[in-house]
């Protein structure tokens, strides 16, 4: 199965009321884990990789050589995409675009909104004509996530109307009071504004912060047309309290397989879960 863009599974998920997860990845055991969960479940996935993630990793040609090669390898057959999540500029979403991502996301929340759909626009651009599908982000998630920091700050209705309109977004992030990192207390989310917001733009909605979110508002959003959610802390920490498990009862243990295939194997039961709670199982 070749990489494909978000459009068409974001779409399906759209219609059909459910959403797909955007997993973002930190190293080869990550994805290994990610796809093979993707693969038992028969679910379509979106691989989320940061600036900060790909330079870790060797580059956004790595990151993609990785994945066509772990696809082949583990004989995936689910639709898989990979996305540059929260591309900081043009000249970014170009690089991950040439080197073979089938996603991106330009995030310009931290601008005007006119300096947004000026940078978004000239993406949008770029990427359609080579298949490659576009997020924008109007509106700022709280917490911090790799190289991205903000307090919430709601997306305004006008602007989500005016970034869809003039750009041809495929898919819009509208800020509405999730957070990057864990939560401390009740998630509380604008169900309200989510609802305006879906019946005014007509695309996609996608929803940051997607850890520690309970299953009644995840639910919800996706009947307010939420389609794509993203999940990262959550994979993090099931991995480092295995880790932290496995080198307690072992210290003498240094193998690195010895601690990181448990750990694989808990970011794939989470991926596991989170596909079923978010319904796209048995959706490829």
């Amino acid at each position: 199965m070749p990489l494909v863009s978000m459009t068409d599974m974001l779409n399906k998920a759209l219609e059909g009321k459910y959403a797909v997860g955007q997993y973002n990845i930190n190293n080869l055991e990550w994805t290994q884990a990610i796809l093979g969960a993707a693969e038992e479940e028969k679910s379509p996935v979106i691989l989320g990789v940061s600036e900060g993630a790909a330079r870790h990793i060797g580059g956004f040609y790595t990151v993609v050589k990785m994945v066509e090669g772990l696809i082949h390898d583990m004989k995936i057959t689910v639709p898989v995409a990979i996305h540059l999540d929260h591309g900081s500029s043009f000249d970014k979403c170009k690089e991950a675009i040439d080197a073979g991502f089938t996603s991106v996301m330009i995030d310009g929340s931290h601008h005007s909104i006119d300096e947004n759909i000026e940078m978004t626009k000239k993406v949008v651009e770029y990427a359609h004509a080579k298949g490659v599908s576009v997020e924008a982000e109007v509106g700022t998630v709280g917490g911090q996530e790799d190289d991205v920091i903000g307090g919430i700050m709601y997306a305004d209705l006008n602007e989500c109307i005016r970034i869809v309109k003039e750009t041809g977004i495929d898919t819009l992030a509208p800020a509405l009071g999730s957070v990057h990192g864990p939560y401390h207390g009740e998630p509380n989310l604008g169900f309200k504004e989510m609802e305006e917001v879906r019946d005014a733009v007509q695309v996609p909605l996608v929803l940051h912060g997607g850890t520690g979110i309970p299953k009644h508002d995840i639910d919800k959003a996706i009947s307010l047309g939420t389609s794509k959610i993203n999940v990262n802390t959550e994979n993090q920490i099931a991995f480092a309290r295995v880790v932290r498990e496995v080198l307690a009862a072992k210290p003498d243990a240094y193998d690195p397989r010895t601690f990181i295939v448990p750990g694989r194997e808990a970011i794939k039961e989470t991926v596991k879960g989170k596909i079923r709670e978010f319904g796209s199982n048995n959706k490829a």
